[in-house]
């Protein structure tokens, strides 16, 4: 572990920490760098400790997550990714920027990288670098739950990207991980971190807009294919389907070059570790149209739309309405890709999904539409001619009064009619804020890493996390289960309870060589 410049300016004056705190007894210590083990045991980090961090899955979401910690003043000390080609060509292209100008968060994270030491193997890693502190995952959502699980059991504090796991089943096992654990964890889904998200909390819980009953939330994604074949099954892009959904979303989203290109014997580049990518998931071939980012959309890797964006959706009212486990879960959808055996292999291009939610007395049920793939809810008859719906994404809460609006992770939150804002300024401000960046943007990984020095609380551990990742992957469950099926869950046993087939979708068997 890596301490400040502190200690080393005391050696260089002749005067060695132990003789410095032995020879000032009666000096205030909360002040000094002490060991770990003669503060708070195995694993405990002092507030002026800097975090050894590894690294899972380094490119794209990983590289932004890690530049946080980086400019935060933590080390990354190891780096695990099947690609590490494409992790630094992922650094480069950030590195660059969007205008051409560096950006100097990844000026500084392509340094600590080229620092780090490297493995295509993450429980290599683990099993052999013994500085780690805390692992950052950021890997497909398949593996989420193999390395979370992993790093804990060693007593490592966790930061998972979203959707915290892949199947029901392993949100559940890593909530209960970290409770026997007692490492501190965090999803990633940012937004909950953020200022906005405390005035919806705020808002909403001060009685604003009343009762609510009723919340839409819409997302534009996808933004990576869905709802084609497996590959060498077809060598055209399916046609856009009909029944009300509309045949323009299809020509936006689908990635014409990457379908047009389905058809053909791949070999995985030399660089890509193929068989450690699959993980615990089917032995699959590869094919370029999996790997980078549109796994997304297939099912042995993805978890589509929903599972990608509900966590900076549906957390928003899940939060502020305090809400438990759905007690049932309905969802249509346009057509999945399928494989030459017409089982799904690819997420539905659109789909709606309907959860009802029990009362939390004194509040009322709530019942929660999830639309994504350009499907959005009706208008609200009070929203102003000149006030759109965001078409990238959004959430509206319905109340008796009015209703509460903001867009994807939470932005720019506003109520309906414009008059129920003068009493929402004079809302008590109830929660503990977070510190943002220059760019008014909460510091969410960095929140984790103070946490895990003993400096406050994370904002999305596990505890949390879990249950909304089981509901948002419960609305997965529901597509799978059938076209408007309605399914009851029972939150405490995790069980479906009245389509028995139906619970085979809560979990996966892993392949040979892989257990959670």
């Amino acid at each position: 572990m890596n301490h400040t410049n502190g200690g080393k300016q005391m050696e260089k004056k002749g005067i060695t920490r132990r003789g410095f705190v032995t020879g000032t007894a009666g000096a205030a210590l909360g002040a000094l760098i002490v060991p770990r083990e003669a503060l708070g045991g195995p694993g405990y980090l002092a507030p002026s400790d800097k975090l050894n961090v590894a690294v899972v899955g380094c490119g794209g979401q990983g590289a932004t997550d890690a530049a946080e910690l980086v400019v935060g003043g933590e080390n990354i000390v190891a780096l695990a990714d099947i690609d590490f080609e494409y992790v630094d060509r992922a650094v480069e292209r950030r590195l660059r920027g969007r205008d051409g100008n560096p950006a100097p968060n990844f000026i500084k994270l392509k340094e600590a990288y080229a620092k780090a030491k490297r493995y295509a193997d993450f429980r290599k890693m683990l099993d052999q670098q013994k500085d780690i502190d805390a692992v950052l995952v950021a890997t497909p959502d398949h593996t989420h739950a193999v390395v979370a699980k992993a790093a804990m059991e060693l007593g490592k504090h966790v930061y998972v990207e979203k959707p915290l796991t892949w199947s029901v089943q392993e949100a559940r096992v890593l909530r209960e991980t970290a409770r026997r654990t007692k490492v501190v964890t965090q999803m990633g889904n940012q937004g909950h971190s953020s200022e906005d998200a405390r005035l919806i909390n705020e808002w909403i819980q001060a009685g604003i807009i009343g009762a609510v009953r009723e919340v839409h939330v819409w997302t534009n994604r996808p933004i990576w294919p869905q709802g084609v074949p497996r590959p060498a099954r077809s060598s055209a892009p399916p046609e856009p389907p009909g029944g009300g959904f509309g045949n323009d979303w299809s020509q936006r989203r689908l990635n014409r070059e990457i379908a047009a290109a389905i058809v053909g014997d791949y070999s995985a580049p030399s660089t890509i570790d193929w068989d450690l990518y699959l993980g615990p998931a089917p032995e699959v071939p590869y094919h370029p149209i999996y790997h980078p980012f549109n796994w997304r959309g297939w099912l042995d890797w993805g978890t589509g739309a929903l599972g990608d964006m509900a966590a900076h959706l549906i957390d928003h009212p899940y939060w502020a309405l305090g809400l438990t486990y759905p007690t049932s879960i309905e969802a249509t959808s346009t057509p999945w890709g399928v494989d030459e055996n017409n089982k799904p292999v690819s997420f539905p291009l659109a789909t709606k999904v309907v959860y009802q939610f029990p009362a939390r007395p004194p509040q009322p049920p709530v019942t929660l539409t999830w639309y994504d793939g350009g499907l959005m809810p009706a208008r609200p008859e009070v929203l102003p001619e000149d006030v759109p719906l965001q078409r990238g994404g959004g959430v509206i809460f319905v109340g008796e009064k009015g209703i509460l609006m903001h867009e994807t992770y939470g932005n720019n939150p506003r109520l309906f009619p414009a008059s129920l804002m003068e009493a929402a300024q004079k809302v008590p401000k109830r929660y503990e804020r977070v510190e943002a960046d220059e760019r008014n943007q909460p510091k969410h990984r960095m929140n984790w890493a103070r946490a895990a020095k003993g400096q406050g609380k994370a904002t999305t551990p596990f505890e949390y996390a879990g249950p909304l990742t089981e509901t948002m992957l419960l609305g997965i469950v529901a597509l799978r289960a059938g076209q408007g099926k309605r399914i009851y869950y029972d939150g405490e046993t995790g069980r479906i309870t009245n389509v028995p087939d139906a619970n085979q979708y809560l979990h996966r068997e892993y392949r040979k060589g892989w257990s959670l």
